[in-house]
């Protein structure tokens, strides 16, 4: 998803009420012999852990916790970041963006994205979401063609991982100057640590990981929350 003309006040605060979100149901997943990343909350709504942790930091719009609960239902809510799938993060960004703000959410099924768009309504917040409905790569390179290079305040991929690096370099022309991306999964469950050659999700992330802490276009960190999650500021 990319962003335009998000205040940064605003912008630090829903990214940290959306990451937790995400990190209750997708971080922390995959687990290797050399490195454990698991989380103590995984039960959902049955996990009083979590719902101590959700009643004791969240301060969620009453259509992002309606959002919430019904993305839950899905026995497959593990990867509510994977892409837009039911929109949380989605609606979460638009709250706070301002009247001419824009938010491209990119996916490729309509399935999961039609269930979080009455929500998007209810909120008052539908017409700053431009959602795209194809392959990520072809709605970056359209912006591209269309002359939005360096326009963008924010980009978060989480998408195939063997295409990574290309949603990256994207990304990174169609963001302003201290524009952030944020890359989910970098630690992939430990297993960068030592890629097998033929597993292609490993070796891209290794490779982009590796990528970064030479590319002086950008400012990074890599967080070790969760699966990990990297933040690079486009210098």
């Amino acid at each position: 998803m990319s962003f335009r003309h998000i205040p940064k006040e605003a912008l630090a605060g829903s990214v940290t009420l959306g990451l937790f979100f995400v990190a209750g149901y997708f971080f922390g997943k995959k687990k290797s012999s050399r490195m454990s990343i698991s989380k103590s909350h995984g039960e959902g709504k049955d996990d009083p852990l979590l719902q101590y942790v959700l009643k004791h930091s969240m301060r969620e719009h009453p259509v992002l916790k309606q959002l919430r609960l019904k993305s839950m239902e899905d026995s497959g809510n593990i990867m509510m970041v994977a892409c837009v799938y039911t929109g949380y993060n989605t609606l979460n960004i638009a709250l706070i963006l301002p009247d001419d703000g824009v938010l491209v959410a990119c996916d490729i099924m309509e399935e999961y994205t039609n269930i979080g768009k009455p929500f998007w309504k209810e909120a008052g917040v539908e017409k700053k979401i431009d959602l795209r409905i194809q392959p990520a790569l072809k709605t970056l390179d359209d912006l591209l063609a269309v002359g939005e290079a360096e326009t963008f305040d924010f980009a978060f991929i989480d998408a195939d991982k063997v295409n990574y690096d290309n949603y990256y370099e994207k990304c990174l022309q169609l963001l302003r100057k201290g524009g952030i991306i944020a890359i989910d999964n970098v630690l992939w469950g430990g297993k960068v640590l030592n890629p097998s050659p033929g597993d292609a999700d490993t070796v891209a992330i290794d490779k982009l990981n590796k990528k970064l802490h030479r590319d002086f276009r950008v400012s990074l960190s890599m967080l070790t929350v969760g699966d990990g999650l990297t933040l690079a500021i486009k210098l």
